[in-house]
């Protein structure tokens, strides 16, 4: 099994304006299908719920790890909503994503990256490695909608 999933587009909007999209709660909310109570913060939990048909009211956290404007956005995020953000084996029950921005001719370039699933659990590792395969190529599309 790979341990990341990476997913890599062109964008035909301006860093900027996709950097925007990425970190703003309320812009990321909107074309990641999320409602989030607060801003996302280094080394802060933003907090909400899942609005995407099907999923809705399912509890969603995320710890912000490095926002590097406008190149970097990274977090954790766990793979089983029973997990809190102060659960003291933590490392193990989350994974890192990671949003590389660059220039591209006149719009950008966004690399995605998913890791750290070789930690997680084998019980519920290769289910959500799937799972995340397949929601990763839902949401670049989704982005692109967002920006262009």
């Amino acid at each position: 099994m790979e341990n990341q999933i990476v997913r890599v587009m062109n964008l035909n909007a301006p860093v900027e304006r996709v950097w925007v999209a990425l970190t703003d709660y309320k812009e990321f909310g909107s074309w990641f299908r999320l409602s989030l109570e607060g801003p996302f913060e280094v080394g802060k939990v933003t907090v909400g719920e899942v609005t995407f048909p099907g999923h809705e009211g399912m509890p969603f956290w995320a710890r912000v790890e490095v926002m590097d404007e406008p190149r970097r956005f990274v977090f954790v995020w766990p793979m089983d909503e029973s997990v809190q953000p102060d659960d003291p084996h933590l490392d193990d029950k989350v994974t890192r994503v990671e949003f590389i921005l660059e220039p591209s001719g006149t719009g950008s370039k966004l690399t995605v990256r998913e890791s750290g699933f070789e930690k997680l659990p084998e019980d519920k590792r290769m289910q959500a490695f799937r799972d995340n395969q397949g929601g990763w190529d839902a949401q670049v599309e989704n982005i692109r909608d967002f920006v262009e």
